[in-house]
């Protein structure tokens, strides 16, 4: 993009912006290539009498063109509409929000062609209390994310705004996006996490990270070893919601309208197994990196970077402790992070966050681009640019569209199981994510594989999402189901619950296309590694190398695995990970070899 767009955008500290250009670009999961077919349906002669006043320039900054998908709408102005032109507006507006799963961006003052026109005062601030009408029309709610005056060849000042327009989706109760928390051990990743969840800054001593811990020896020691999960809301206004004004979950559920639910992972590397779990089996959105800024990137950090980028979980950095340090260490661990981040196998574009406006661009650009990687530097003591934290949370769209998300709960019911609980007069409960489907209470699906191969009967009692009741589940949403008095010694972590009509197909053995990224001496036939695949976790022998007799670090090869222990539902493919000791690969799965098909009238009922 144009130099000066990027100019223009950017805060002009050098280190933020850059060459990422213009912050009014950020249209998740599609592109904006095309030029809108809608132009011939607006309103040209007010565009024409404009024109006339308006002469573009050789200085004229762009954007690029206005996309006919996606959740960003440009407009040149909204004054004084018709009641035609109104109801078209909002039927628009309606159409964005849909596309941006609940959230969209106005840009006021720019051409459908990307031009960056502006507005004088008067007709911005007519424009804008048209925008509000329409958002009080269809129940949305509006936030002016910035204003900016456009500065080129011109004697009368001209303005242009981009404003956030929000609404839950009348089936939901909330937007909801899951943030996995990595880091190496003594980060400050649960600090961090109790601060912004509970809206009080820590003591230095790690008071604000007491809540998070599961286990006394946590507590004890400091470490998280286990995967526990925090909410925080934004209402639709873009407001904080956490434990500091609301008692209870339920409390922020009901005033949020939209929740980042953050999934904290262990630093420690001899809890490596639960980070691995934890980051393929609950599918964050994206995974925020903690370093701590007076020890850089040390420990797990490099390996924790690596396993995001190999599961293609989009990635940003928050330095924490900068209370603790001089801005030149500060400094240093950005440039070393920097230098990381650029290297060939990350190929990332670091942004330095330093100011609200960096803050918007970043959330934009990050869900716009894979390679920006924004990084952050804060302190939970003392509070420093907490805020700016708290604004990216509350911008970042969704990475998945809506048509995405309306393919996967038009297939049939699949929910993984990851955690299994006995609740005291609920009976067994089970966690997981609904990869696909819909599950509503009453739903009769069936579990397995066990060690047998074969799939029980159950039926779904009450469901719950983030602690408050829900009566549907959607696809890609995370959740806890009530199985009543099911036999939770039939379950285990790995299975899934699926539709009776799917005809699940599970495996002892399946071909994976494979890189291996370390081992110290050849792998081979009857090598065996603990295999990470979503929610499966389990130990498999290499039964065979096609190709190939032996493989060394860096080479790629299609592999037969056998599991060792019992057989697992897969999929073709699904992402593979795998770990033994200092070696690590990563591929995906490329066939199954089924044993058996288990038709829904050969199940076994289980149901008490």
């Amino acid at each position: 993009m144009d130099a000066r767009v990027s100019e223009f955008f950017g805060s002009g500290n050098g280190t933020g912006s850059g060459s990422q250009g213009a912050s009014f670009n950020n249209k998740p999961g599609s592109s904006l290539g095309s030029i809108s077919k809608k132009a011939s349906t607006k309103s040209k002669r007010a565009k024409a009498r404009f024109s006339r006043s308006f002469k573009p320039s050789n200085n004229t900054p762009y954007l690029p063109p206005e996309a006919e998908e996606g959740n960003i709408e440009y407009k040149l102005k909204l004054i004084n509409p018709t009641q035609y032109r109104f109801e078209h507006l909002a039927t628009q507006m309606k159409w964005r929000l849909q596309e941006g799963r609940g959230e969209a961006v106005y840009q006021i003052g720019v051409e459908d062609n990307g031009m960056l026109v502006g507005l004088s005062e008067e007709d911005m601030r007519a424009s804008l209390k048209t925008l509000h009408l329409l958002a009080e029309k269809i129940g949305a709610d509006i936030t002016i994310l910035r204003q900016r005056e456009v500065d080129y060849d011109s004697d009368v000042p001209r303005n242009i705004a981009e404003v956030l327009i929000r609404k839950v989706p009348d089936d939901q109760q909330f937007l909801d996006l899951r943030v996995a928390v990595l880091g190496n051990v003594d980060s400050g990743k649960s600090t961090l996490l109790g601060v912004l969840t509970q809206g009080e800054l820590d003591n230095g001593r790690g008071r604000a990270r007491l809540n998070l811990f599961r286990h006394l020896h946590e507590i004890q020691t400091g470490r998280t070893s286990s995967i526990s999960f925090e909410i925080l809301g934004f209402t639709s206004k873009g407001e904080v919601v956490n434990y500091s004004e609301s008692r209870t979950a339920e409390e922020i559920c009901e005033s949020s309208s939209k929740m980042i639910t953050f999934i904290d992972l262990a630093g420690h590397h001899k809890y490596l197994k639960t980070t691995i779990f934890g980051l393929t089996s609950y599918c964050p959105d994206f995974a925020m990196l903690v370093v701590s800024a007076n020890t850089g990137i040390a420990g797990t950090t490099r390996e924790h970077l690596g396993l995001a980028m190999a599961l293609k979980v989009p990635i940003f950095i928050v330095i924490s402790k900068v209370d603790l340090c001089t801005w030149a260490t500060v400094e240093r661990t950005v440039r070393q992070l920097e230098r990381v981040l650029k290297q060939p196998g990350c190929n990332k574009v670091p942004m330095v966050v330093n100011s609200t406006d960096d803050a918007v661009t970043a959330a934009q650009q990050f869900a716009l681009s894979p390679n920006i990687t924004p990084i952050f530097t804060l302190s939970s003591v003392s509070g420093e640019s907490l805020d700016l934290l708290k604004v990216f949370f509350n911008i970042i769209p969704p990475l998945s569209n809506s048509k995405e998300q309306e393919e996967l709960m038009q297939q049939l019911t699949e929910f993984q199981v990851d955690e299994i609980y006995t609740v005291p007069e609920v009976g067994t409960v089970v966690g997981g994510t609904l990869y696909s489907g819909i599950c509503r209470e009453g739903d009769h699906l069936v579990v397995g594989p066990t060690e047998s191969g074969q799939f029980h009967k159950l039926t779904v009692g009450s469901i719950q999402r983030n602690r408050s009741a829900c009566r549907v589940l959607r696809a890609g949403q995370a959740a806890t189901l009530a199985l009543g008095n099911f036999d939770r010694s039939l379950l285990r972590k790995g299975m899934v619950m699926v539709s009776p009509e799917m005809d699940p197909t599970i495996c002892w053995m399946f071909e994976a296309e494979i890189v291996l990224l370390f081992h110290a001496k050849t792998f081979h036939k009857g090598f065996q590694v603990t295999v990470h695949i979503g929610n499966v976790r389990q130990t498999a022998t290499v039964e065979a190398l096609y190709g190939k007799e032996e493989l060394r670090t860096g080479e790629k090869a299609v592999v037969l695995f056998k599991f060792i222990k019992h057989p697992e539902y897969l999929k073709v493919g699904a992402k593979v990970l795998f770990r033994e000791g200092a070696t690590k690969g990563i591929g995906h799965v490329t066939k199954l070899q089924p044993i058996a098909h288990f038709p829904a009238s050969q199940l076994e009922d289980q149901e008490a």
